[in-house]
């Protein structure tokens, strides 16, 4: 099949876009490469520092003939998702030395939980925290010992920083180690519905934990589709990960021989090797694409397009919120995951996953099949499934059909013929909205506004009874320079309860939902923001608003806005206590949300 013509349209506009810094980053990375395997250039006393831990594997590192793998790890235990990786490390040195190589931990990467900290002071450090990860890894990677890099992350905002890290380090391979998913708990409507209990005041604080408990109840990544399994299927889209490992469970043998496999093709990628495949080289424009394909497919997280652009930019490529809308356009959604669906990561895996969708689209020529991946060239590697037998680790092709039509469907009878999420423009600025959760039906509104400074004064007038009528909710002062960009997830009970209610509600916000944004439309990542003067803080109670996610428009409708002054707000407080005095540089170096948010280049 070939290329559908949007793919390759927006492609073409995004290499053309990013021409100069992406020549500019590839001539860095070549002379970086070019200088070889840089433990030959350190000194004896350099050397001897490195290795002084390392016990049976100081004489090949000596030797320097044997490729070195570098470990950058985000464990903690914390994190459930992040807590299998605590036996990685061993497991990748031992597997290393059997291949006559060797392996370190190069360096850990601080890795928050923002499950822990929704509604909570430290969420305003957690859009940051991906900044800190990038530096942190590089940190790592600095000591210029490593042949190639095993990154080790799951979770929201640390693979997208890591990845900002491996195209820094774009002269050496890179591989993506996953945890996998926890299993199947209490089914995630379940959890929503007790949630919504909860905030309506008809169960109290037990009833809601024990619902919670048995939801989150093990190791693994939480199972709906939310940020970090959206990272997931990112990394396999865009060629990081080995073919169909992102939802397989962790402490499993599967789990296991796939780490020792990626360990093994990290080795085989290295320039010691037959087959150099350096990072700078498979994070392409092409990769880039190939990953807002798959979010379109999935319906996944409004994260991602924080984070894409940010990804891109580390490896000169500069993608632009309109770059989502156009291919969304083009790209159907063919899974329907919680929230936009009743099914859990598990069940969609069951169901067919990663492999079966990579196949359909790359058949519906949606996809590009000649990028490069650290499998080698061709996305196609990645319609496979891995088995573990007789014969130890070996790939099989995707079923040919969905087991589960209710879950997972083909690219020509998709859930609906365009993607999950659509960018928004007008006179309130540049933002997007997720609709792969919302009835058509909601997908357009027009209302009166609300205007709210904290998500904390919003459940306060519900709690008061103050929503009554079809309202739009506005919550600003919200984004990255105003307070850090705190994801407001913890509105969704709220404001489902009005819908529920008959009511047509929706939430204008220059914050963040997450990746569990749900059946509440939702326009987010407004910018300018309103610390920056944006339109948004020039909006008064009771004026007239429209959100159109059909038409991609966000418009206010009061005669007269256009001219007022913006209101400005008293930020003082967001600058101290939690560490956030410490973020200052961030919040003021900080680029726009149709950016990605991003504070370090």
């Amino acid at each position: 099949m070939s290329l559908n013509s949007i793919i390759a349209q927006v492609t073409e506009e995004i290499i053309k876009r990013s021409e100069g810094p992406r020549r500019d980053y590839l001539d860095t990375m070549e002379r970086q490469a070019e200088a070889g395997v840089r433990r030959a250039h350190l000194t004896c006393g350099n050397q001897a520092h490195a290795y002084a831990a390392m016990g049976e594997d100081k004489g090949a590192l000596v030797d320097e003939r044997a490729p070195n793998i570098g470990i950058v790890t985000a464990y903690n235990d914390m994190l459930s998702a992040h807590q299998p990786f605590a036996t990685y490390p061993e497991l990748i040195k031992a597997t290393a030395r059997t291949a006559g190589a060797t392996a370190q931990v190069a360096g850990g990467v601080p890795a928050m939980c923002d499950g822990v900290t929704q509604g909570q002071t430290g969420m305003e450090l957690s859009l940051f925290s991906r900044d800190v990860i990038a530096l942190s890894a590089s940190v790592a990677l600095s000591h210029n010992t490593f042949d190639a890099a095993l990154f080790l992350g799951v979770c929201d905002k640390i693979v997208p920083g890591l990845v900002m890290a491996a195209a820094a380090f774009g002269h050496i391979p890179s591989i993506f180690l996953p945890a996998g998913p926890m299993p199947s708990g209490l089914p995630n409507d379940e959890k929503a519905k007790v949630r919504q209990q909860f905030a309506k005041g008809e169960i109290g604080r037990k009833e809601l934990m024990a619902a919670e408990m048995a939801s989150y109840h093990g190791p693994g990544t939480c199972t709906f589709y939310g940020t970090a399994n959206s990272n997931q299927m990112l990394m396999e889209f865009m060629g990081l990960h080995l073919p169909g490992s992102s939802f397989v469970p962790p402490n499993t043998p599967l789990r296991d021989a796939l780490t020792a496999a990626g360990t093994k093709r990290a080795l085989e990628i290295t320039a010691s090797g037959n087959d150099f495949r350096p990072a700078a080289r498979v994070l392409d424009a092409k990769a880039f694409v190939n990953g807002i394909v798959g979010l379109m497919a999935t319906g996944g997280s409004t994260n991602l397009v924080l984070h894409l652009p940010a990804m891109a930019r580390a490896a000169g490529i500069i993608l632009d919120i309109s770059d989502f809308a156009k291919i969304s356009a083009a790209v159907p959604l063919m899974a329907k995951v919680y929230p936009n669906g009743l099914a859990d990561v598990n069940h969609f895996h069951a169901a067919g996953g990663l492999s079966y969708m990579i196949g359909q689209l790359l058949d519906a020529g949606l996809l590009h099949d000649d990028s490069e991946t650290v499998m080698g060239t061709g996305l196609s590697a990645y319609a496979a499934d891995p088995h573990l037998g007789e014969d130890g680790l070996t790939w099989h092709p995707a079923p040919a059909t969905s087991q589960n039509d209710k879950i997972l469907r083909p690219a020509s009878d998709p859930f609906q013929p365009t993607g999950g999420l659509a960018a928004l423009d007008g006179n309130l600025g540049r933002g997007m909205i997720k609709v792969s959760a919302v009835a058509p039906e909601r997908q357009t509104i027009t209302a009166p506004v609300r205007v709210f400074h904290d998500q904390e004064s919003v459940k306060t007038a519900f709690k008061n009874g103050e929503f009554t009528s079809d309202t739009i909710v506005v919550v600003r002062f919200q984004g990255p320079k105003a307070n850090g960009m705190p994801e407001l997830h913890g509105l969704t009970p709220t404001l489902s309860v009005l819908q529920d209610r008959g009511l047509k509600v929706a939430l204008v916000t220059d914050g963040r939902m997450s990746g569990a944004s749900g059946k509440v439309p939702a326009a987010i990542h407004l910018a300018p923001e309103a610390a920056q003067g944006g339109p948004i803080a020039k909006l008064q109670d009771g004026d007239i608003v429209t959100l159109d996610a059909t038409t991609g428009t966000l418009t206010v409708l009061t005669e007269g806005f256009d001219a007022r002054t913006p209101v400005t707000a008293d930020l003082s407080a967001n600058t101290t206590g939690m560490g956030r005095n410490l973020f200052e540089t961030f919040r003021q170096s900080v680029t726009p949300a149709t950016e990605g948010a991003v504070s370090i280049f």
